[in-house]
């Protein structure tokens, strides 16, 4: 089973920054489109941003000109560099294999298990 751990969270005033990781294993064939979500208490998880198997990539406009995502060559693990931050950034910030493709052993819908990100004003 493949499995996603993200890690960089932590606190931080606004207007800092902080550099998201999400970690891919084991190693595949498979390419993946993968995003990264986020859900604050009582809210809805919402998109954030997205990197599809091509590179192509899409920010949710609350973050747009904030966040960059991007992934390494070997395509094993995801980024997220958050500047600027806002107290309403804070959330629990996961990861997730949003599709996959190379063949029937390729796992979608794959979320880690999350990592927390607080943004004090």
């Amino acid at each position: 089973q493949v499995t996603l751990v993200e890690s960089g969270g932590g606190s931080v005033q606004a207007g800092g920054s902080l550099r998201l990781s999400c970690a891919i294993s084991p190693y595949t064939s498979c390419t993946y489109d993968m995003s990264w979500y986020r859900q604050a208490p009582g809210k809805e998880r919402e998109l954030v941003s997205v990197i599809d198997m091509t590179g192509k990539i899409r920010y949710a406009d609350s973050v747009k000109g904030r966040f960059t995502i991007s992934r390494d060559q070997a395509k094993t693990t995801l980024y997220l560099q958050m500047n600027s931050l806002k107290p309403e950034d804070t959330a629990m910030y996961y990861c997730k294999l949003d599709r996959a493709y190379g063949g029937y052993w390729c796992q979608a819908n794959v979320w880690g298990p999350g990592t927390q990100v607080t943004v004090s004003s």
